[in-house]
């Protein structure tokens, strides 16, 4: 899917009856093609799968700092393309198993973003997971491309069984009516969708504030911006870690080289980039083995200093993990 300001704005005023009722499909993809979008790997004792959801095209006016000379010259060294729809850039969630646990860290899209997501669940058949042995979901935020897999066509709950870990602060945006009140109308429809997608787990929500041990091995982090509760998790296993940082980078070929550059979606543009570049100069600093939810596929990998910014280093594939 192409996302533009045009389309934002008209999926923004989606009607709430619509908005709650996605469809979703558990039919396996394996039957014609294997599912190619899983990657698994170790992190200690811990294994970690990465799930690819599917992708977007972001329209170049909904990236501010957006050169578009500057833009293809850095898309061509990262050998990708300028798409008529703009940057393309991945959808991921990921798996954990460990301890006897299974845990997910967002949930993907469902359809609410066009056909080229919602490959969660193919991705899960794809490894033999059914939703109803998910025990948490670890949610970095609540936009529909990390939460609108937690619902089903009727509204109901997808993961039978699992808590919802998720920032009191990001909870509490989406849900308190003077803000959804004082924002344009058309972009209340993101609100309505943020309650939907949360509210068949309302007693099963685990509310996390600073830095907290969700599950044991995996602590929330806060970095604010691109929600106010936008949150990663620091998941660590025997004497190895690995951080999901959620939204802090959209832009793999751009926003690493120029940090200052934002995206439409970001609540507050600033804060943004002071947690990227406070968190930027800790990956460097500390050396961090990171992933994402738009950094390519499987989206694994550290920081590197470069030149005036930064640069993505991708790990290595584990061959039989």
């Amino acid at each position: 899917m192409s996302i533009t300001r045009r389309s934002l704005l008209a999926f923004a005023a989606t009607t709430p009856a619509a908005l709650a009722a996605p469809s979703l499909s558990f039919a396996s993809s394996a039957a014609d093609t294997p599912f190619q979008g899983t990657y698994r790997f170790t992190v200690g004792d811990a294994t970690v799968t990465a799930l690819l959801d599917g992708y977007i095209d972001i329209a170049p006016d909904l990236i501010t700092g957006f050169e578009q000379n500057r833009a293809k010259a850095s898309l061509k060294k990262a050998q990708q393309s300028l798409y008529a729809g703009g940057v393309r850039i991945p959808v991921n969630a990921f798996l954990i198993e460990m301890h006897g646990r299974r845990i997910l860290i967002d949930a993907g899209t469902s359809n609410l973003l066009g056909d080229t997501l919602g490959d969660l669940q193919a991705a899960l058949n794809a490894l033999n997971v059914r939703p109803d042995t998910i025990e948490m979901i670890a949610l970095t935020h609540i936009h529909p491309d990390h939460a609108g897999g937690l619902i089903d066509a009727q509204g109901a709950a997808v993961f039978a069984n699992a808590q919802i870990s998720i920032a009191d602060e990001e909870y509490r945006f989406w849900h308190d009516d003077s803000i959804m009140a004082s924002v344009p109308e058309s972009a209340r429809g993101f609100f309505q969708i943020a309650r939907n997608s949360v509210a068949p787990y309302k007693d099963r929500l685990i509310l996390h504030t600073g830095e907290e041990e969700v599950v044991s091995g995996l602590t929330s982090l806060p970095l604010p911006g691109h929600t106010p509760g936008h949150s990663g998790y620091i998941l660590k296993s025997a004497d190895k870690q690995l951080l999901f940082w959620g939204d802090v980078i959209h832009l793999t070929a751009l926003q690493f080289e120029t940090p200052g550059m934002t995206v439409a979606f970001d609540t507050d543009a600033q804060q943004t980039v002071q947690t990227r570049l406070k968190l930027l100069d800790r990956a460097v600093a500390d050396d961090l083995l990171l992933t994402g939810a738009h950094i390519d596929f499987p989206g694994l990998g550290k920081v590197r200093r470069a030149q005036d910014g930064y640069a993505f280093q991708a790990t290595p594939w584990q061959y039989g993990a």
